[in-house]
């Protein structure tokens, strides 16, 4: 229940809630009355340590932090133990690719950076500076993070457009000796795969022989597919698709990225990809298949729409359309939400417990699993409660679990800590 003042009313009830998100001009204004309410912003720092004398004064700055500066010095891994580094997570931006609202600059990306801060405060209790950084090029880009690095003991890059996304972060992992994930790619991979092994499971389908069509071709489309592949999928059976229609061999137009998904087909367009599909994975624009090409698809097909706040079909026309299909979407009004929440905090809350090097595909890999079996574990009275009341239990409309599952910690980060000791990337 909600109980902040929104510039048009003290908000008590949840019904009073619902009047707001479902009218959009309402909703406009209670954001921007939400972020603007004293303190503006959504986050601040907390004093972790007593400073109510000259002792305590004394020992939080001059002369008694000389002492864990000498320590430091001589030993870098003791970082960890008198400083808050490997609690403290950088997210960092450069605006370039803000949510589905476009280049709008860095200063633009800080209300949607300090979002992700409170997210991992509350899910996982990482603390984070966001970063907003101005840079010429993804060269400069690299340079400041790799300067102020240090202070970290990890990085999540947000909301950089491709395709200088991958190489930033490729480069990052290969020079830095901390986690460093950028979550429009690999948290939505997790996510989806998390999901559509389940929705796969319940359908009596294989990740082997699943036929898929990944409507988009960016960053999040090209790291869910080459997770997928990861999982078993076999790349001759994914078509992807950009605005100029499928990736087939011959056409062009493709780049280093998405070349590996280049395929001999006949199908050229989505309409004709779409035909005898088992699973659609949408990661591009609202409104973009129709309900012919969702007839066209296998029996018991899965649909993924996952572009928001608008998908590419509506869940609707999906069910209309016919009555064997397992759907989900970015949207938390609808079943199935293919939300990142349910990855970054607790990858990285893992990654850090095991003070890990970097975040790598045994990691991701752990994640996925871990919340494909906590969707099927018995879902406890207090989610329930949190979720309306309403009945939640492994099946075609719950395939991942909920954000506010508690359990999370310990079937995610707890899978991915061991999966970095396993690997060989952890320090402890």
């Amino acid at each position: 229940m909600l109980s902040y003042y929104t510039g048009l009313q003290i908000i008590k009830t949840d019904s009073m809630a619902e009047d707001i998100l479902q009218d959009k001009d309402k909703l406009k204004q209670a954001a921007l009355a939400y972020h603007a309410q004293d303190p503006q912003g959504k986050i601040a720092i907390a004093v972790t340590k007593p400073c109510a004398s000259q002792l305590d004064l004394s020992l939080a700055y001059t002369p008694g932090v000389a002492e864990p500066v000498r320590k430091i010095a001589r030993d870098p891994a003791t970082a960890t133990l008198y400083t808050n580094r490997n609690n403290l997570v950088a997210v960092i931006s450069d605006g370039s690719a803000i949510l589905g609202l476009g280049n709008l600059g860095p200063l633009a990306a800080k209300p949607v950076m300090e979002g992700k801060a409170v997210l991992f405060k509350k899910f996982a209790d990482i603390d984070v500076f966001d970063i907003e950084i101005s840079a010429a090029s993804p060269e400069e880009f690299i340079k400041t993070v790799q300067n102020i690095a240090p202070g970290f003991g990890g990085i999540n890059l947000e909301d950089i457009a491709a395709p200088h996304c991958f190489k930033i972060e490729q480069v990052l992992i290969e020079t830095l000796d901390i986690p460093v994930f950028h979550d429009d790619q690999h948290g939505t991979a997790i996510i989806v795969a998390a999901g559509l092994l389940n929705a796969l499971e319940l359908q009596g389908k294989k990740i082997n022989t699943a036929k898929i069509v990944c409507v988009g071709a960016g960053a999040a489309a090209i790291a869910s597919m080459s997770l997928l592949k990861n999982l078993g999928a076999d790349k001759d059976n994914i078509l992807m698709i950009d605005r100029q229609g499928v990736l087939y061999s011959g056409r062009g137009r493709t780049n280093q990225y998405n070349a590996p998904f280049v395929r001999d087909t006949k199908a050229l367009d989505l309409t004709e990809a779409m035909v005898g599909a088992d699973v659609v994975i949408g990661l591009s624009a609202p409104n973009v298949i129709t309900a012919d090409m969702l007839k066209s698809m296998a029996a018991k097909p899965v649909v993924f729409a996952l572009s928001n706040p608008d998908p590419e079909v509506h869940p609707d026309i999906v069910h209309a359309s016919r009555d064997d299909v397992i759907m989900g979407t970015g949207r938390s009004d609808f079943p199935n939400q293919v939300n990142n929440v349910l990855g970054f905090p607790f990858i990285f809350r893992g990654a850090l417990d095991a003070r890990a090097k970097q975040i790598n595909m045994q990691m991701k890999k752990a994640a996925v699993y871990g919340l494909q079996k906590l969707a099927k574990e018995a879902v406890p009275p207090e989610v329930i409660a949190a979720y309306g009341g309403k009945q939640l239990q492994f099946g075609k409309n719950y395939i991942i679990p909920k954000p506010m599952d508690p359990r999370l910690a310990e079937f995610v980060a707890g899978a991915v800590k061991q999966a970095a000791i396993v690997s060989g990337v952890a320090n402890i």
